[in-house]
């Protein structure tokens, strides 16, 4: 979705400019960027400690919930209820340019800082087959683009309703033993699981499917 909107937005010849961060940051459930500043820095527990509202060590449906509010405020600039395709591309080159399909893996705090770009004509762009991508890369979920994600109707906008729709799913999704609450721990262990398959792939591959095979069964 995110190559349509900016081919429909931008004019012929207009160049695109994507502004890169040194390390790579963790990306939220609902896309939201938390970037390191120096080699000791945890990006998760930083999302963590923000969306754990009363401080107790675990994220419920309401805290989760709350979280992708708040996120949708910040998207949503022009405080209409819905995020436009003008504010999705804001979020994709501005907010968190990192998602970009054309940009490599980056590197962890400590590690070479640089951001590097691939042509458009790689296979990065067209796709590798069960790939990371995008967003994926640096989530805790196989989602690319998690805001336009949200979007289950494809009007091209995204609204509130759809928003907490997709955090509610997503909380399912990683509460695989049906406990209501997601630790810290466990999120730690899903992050590790991660970054052991996008580091042993072969030329980036990675046949992660946690999402794409359907929501998990309540029974």
């Amino acid at each position: 979705m995110m190559l349509p909107a900016l081919l429909l937005l931008l004019a012929p010849g207009t160049a695109i400019t994507v502004t890169g961060h040194a390390w790579a940051p963790f990306i939220s459930p609902m896309g939201e960027p938390f970037r390191a500043h120096s080699a000791t820095d945890d990006t998760l527990r930083l999302w963590f400690r923000q969306a754990d509202r009363n401080g107790d060590g675990s994220l419920t449906p309401d805290e989760m919930q709350a979280d992708a509010d708040r996120f949708f405020a910040r998207l949503d600039t022009s405080q209409d209820g819905e995020i436009d395709p003008i504010e999705l591309n804001q979020y994709e080159l501005e907010i968190a340019p990192e998602i970009q399909v054309t940009s490599r893996t980056m590197r962890d705090p400590g590690g070479a800082q640089k951001r590097e770009r691939r042509s458009a004509g790689t296979n990065t762009l067209m796709g590798f087959k069960g790939a990371l991508q995008g967003g994926a890369r640096y989530a805790l979920l196989n989602i690319p683009e998690p805001v336009a994600a949200a979007d289950t109707d494809f009007n091209r906008g995204i609204t509130l309703a759809e928003f907490r729709i997709a955090a509610a799913r997503r909380f399912q999704l990683l509460d695989t033993a049906r406990t209501g609450r997601l630790t810290l721990d466990q999120l730690q262990l899903v992050r590790t699981a991660q970054l052991a398959r996008r580091k042993g792939t072969r030329n980036g591959d990675d046949n992660d499917g946690r999402v794409g095979n359907g929501l998990p069964s309540a029974n």
